[in-house]
């Protein structure tokens, strides 16, 4: 440690002995190797609170000290603005005796601050894709100015990154920015939940010749309390349930985070425990934070958060999730189960960071089981992925790897439209070279451009001048002059809410004059509704509502549901059930061998309908639902196919048909099917936010390759 502690600048020295830190941690002391002593980017790879960011800010702050720069010398980019935050304040602090300042830039930031930055660019810039969209349109002509000297890009969370649109735009904004720097800048990623190395080097390297070093950090022991509980829960319940008040119970005087998967719950939850906190008389110390919460009300949450000594409980979505330190935080619930063993260990890494066992419950709830109710409905599944995600991080620190996206459409036209805005007018060979030889869109052919840019002029998004030259067109105008055309994932447009001058949040449709409705975890009267300015006047009252986003329910891969399978079929007992959780576990138990679905797959209902178990992740589950109604509705005489997505498929058919259907599925393993077969030629899915400008043939083709998997539907297959 003292040979890299004596290579940091002094200011940093001082700010470490001021601290009291008896040590730099392993990951510090390897990432300073890495940028001191080579030029290569660096990846940095290890536990929550292993001190990444220490990581890649104390070598860089040095470097920066050394040579001073000209232009802003680093920049770091975030995917939620409640991490900038977070991140700007220990910066700050680190950055207090030197002459390095730091900035702040998303849409919650003022005009003023980013007016001072952009008189005299220096130091840190940190941002969001979404602001520096903005700043590579609206700052074209500025950006030598800005990023000549830049010498370091910090990609924060990129697992959050990878795999995504978001990440791909990312890829590209760096590929347009280098074309501004004197020499390429170094990459230095920062994630917390990698399964594979080798795939996040890759993407952090797109686009340069520098190789990636990720170091091999040992990771220390650490202690981790889990427990998963079970309720079932009336759907008219009055009263507060037995759910709510051990939710109450668990979280009372304590600092608690309660992770929801969408934001419906995060509200519900919320309003209920205040109005058990009134009927009790403890005190209000709930707050709600997601993406339809004003920017004041989220930062009072992480305000009441970091607060020493001082109870506060917030339900939030994923916009906690990454990264951020909230000090002291006592326990994370997590209600049903989260998506993936990735999200799993994020939210759990929100806890036990001061040296303390990390404190992370599940609660599962489902409703009281009909007596009519079908074989599915009486299986627990929330509760099945909570114990396999679990199960899958203990036994085999397993992480899900993430799939880059093959043909990122929706995302190719938002580039060609952003390079033209920013550009005002270009040749169509020269944005053609300049689109194609970004990173993400190496799959897409000069004859697949040519048809989007066709079909763009067609639409009037693009025009062509006379002089042959392209220009944005009158209807492209409508769209890129909006603040919404920066980000590539889609945003709806939401009624503000608000309180005399005060803004609450958002909600997507305004409930009637005098109606009531839930938001921030409190219960409004609408007064007025302002449908020309989108805007909705309210009163706060008292009780309980409700409200409604919609939400879309990700990507659950088929190791999850493998491993939900073989709980089913072991007896082993896991010490982390609660009561109501090991007797839920063993009453399904019971009937999985009662019915036989730890054997079978296809399982009757009635006697014109059945229930295929497939026990696979979405990809393939979505793959074998398209191949049974464009290969075998007519042939086995399928009347009709639900069911829900990973879980279980209901088909409607004769009851003599079954074993036939059995046979069917069971062909597939040696059947030479390409994915474009299984979408029709009328059909076009629109999946990401300007899909709707994609040319049919385009669409299709890219729905085949990154939303079906026919290998692995036929290797899952396989298996039955």
């Amino acid at each position: 440690m003292s040979d890299t502690f004596n290579r940091l600048a002094p200011f940093i020295q001082e700010y470490i002995y001021h601290h009291h830190w008896t040590e730099l941690r392993p990951v510090q002391i390897a990432a300073c190797e890495v940028i001191f002593d080579t030029d290569a980017h660096l990846l940095v790879a290890a536990a929550t609170a292993a001190g990444k960011t220490e990581a890649a800010f104390l070598p860089i702050v040095t470097q920066l000290y050394a040579n001073p720069t000209n232009t802003i010398g680093a920049l770091y980019i975030g995917p939620i603005k409640a991490l900038i935050n977070d991140q700007f304040a220990r910066l700050n602090d680190l950055l207090k005796a030197a002459n390095i300042p730091v900035w702040a830039w998303h849409g919650d930031v003022s005009q003023s601050h980013k007016n001072q930055l952009l008189k005299q660019p220096k130091g840190i810039l940190q941002i969001t894709p979404e602001s520096l969209e903005s700043l590579l349109i609206n700052k074209n002509n500025d950006l030598t100015r800005l990023f000549a000297d830049l010498q370091f890009v910090v990609i924060d969370e990129i697992h959050a990154f990878m795999g995504s649109e978001r990440g791909c735009q990312i890829i590209c904004q760096l590929q347009r920015l280098a074309k501004f720097t004197k020499k390429p800048p170094r990459r230095i990623g920062l994630s917390a939940t990698l399964g594979d190395y080798a795939m996040a080097e890759e993407w952090l390297r797109s686009g340069t010749d520098r190789v990636v070093i990720t170091p091999k950090i040992e990771a220390g022991k650490r202690q981790i309390k889990l427990a998963v509980e079970h309720f079932f829960h009336a759907d008219d319940a009055v009263e507060t349930t037995a759910y709510e008040n051990y939710i109450f119970n668990l979280t009372k005087s304590r600092k608690c985070l309660i992770f929801a998967n969408n934001r419906t719950q995060t509200e519900s939850i919320i309003a209920s425990l205040r109005q058990i906190a009134a009927e009790t008389s403890s005190p209000d110390i709930y707050h709600v934070h997601h993406g339809s919460i004003s920017a004041s009300w989220r930062q009072a949450a992480e305000n009441a958060m970091r607060e020493p000594n001082c109870p506060a409980v917030t339900a939030a979505t994923l916009t906690l999730e990454l990264g951020i330190d909230i000090g002291h935080l006592e326990r994370v619930i997590q209600l049903e189960s989260p998506l993936s063993v990735a999200s799993f260990l994020q939210r759990l890494g929100r806890t036990g960071r001061r040296g303390d066992a990390a404190d992370m419950r599940f609660i599962c709830a489902e409703n009281e089981l009909s007596p009519t109710a079908s074989l599915p409905e009486l299986i627990p599944w929330q509760l099945l992925q909570c114990i396999a995600i679990i199960q899958l991080y203990l036994e085999e620190r397993w992480i899900e790897p993430i799939k880059p996206v093959k043909y990122p459409l929706s995302l190719l036209y938002h580039q060609t439209m952003s390079i033209l805005t920013a550009v005002d007018e270009v040749s169509p060979a020269a944005l053609a070279k300049e689109i194609l030889n970004l990173p993400p869109f190496a799959a897409i052919s000069q004859a697949d451009y040519l048809l989007l840019l066709r079909y763009l002029i067609d639409i009037d998004h693009i025009q062509k001048t006379e002089q042959g030259k392209l220009i944005i067109g009158l209807q492209g105008e409508k769209v890129v002059r909006k603040f919404q055309f920066y980000a590539v994932f889609t945003e709806s447009q939401e009624y503000v809410v608000k309180q005399g001058g005060i803004e609450i949040g958002s909600i997507l449709i305004p409930p009637p004059v005098g109606n009531q409705f839930a938001l921030a975890g409190r219960t409004w009267e609408v007064v007025e509704v302002d449908f020309k300015k989108k805007a909705i006047a309210v009163k706060q009252v008292e009780g309980k509502a409700t409200i409604y986003w919609r939400g879309g329910s990700g990507i659950i891969h088929t190791k999850i549901l493998q491993r939900m399978r073989k709980i089913l079929q072991e007896d082993t007992e896991y010490s982390y059930l609660q009561k109501n959780a090991r007797q839920r576990l063993l009453a399904v138990r019971q009937l999985a061998r009662q019915v036989g679905l730890n054997q079978q797959n296809i399982l009757p209902l009635a006697k014109d309908k059945c229930c295929i178990f497939p026990w696979m992740g979405t990809l393939a589950y979505r793959t074998l639902e398209r191949w049974l109604n464009s290969c075998c509705r007519e042939s086995l005489g399928i009347k009709s196919i639900g069911g829900i997505n990973p879980y279980y498929l209901t088909i409607k058919l004769e009851q003599d048909k079954f074993q036939r259907l059995y046979q069917e599925i069971i062909s597939l393993r040696d059947q030479k099917i390409t994915p474009e077969y299984l979408i029709s030629e009328s059909e076009a899915p629109e999946n990401q936010k300007y899909d709707k400008y994609i040319p049919y043939p385009l669409l299709r083709k890219a729905f085949a390759h990154d939303y079906l998997d026919i290998q692995e539907l036929q290797d899952q297959v396989l298996l039955w």
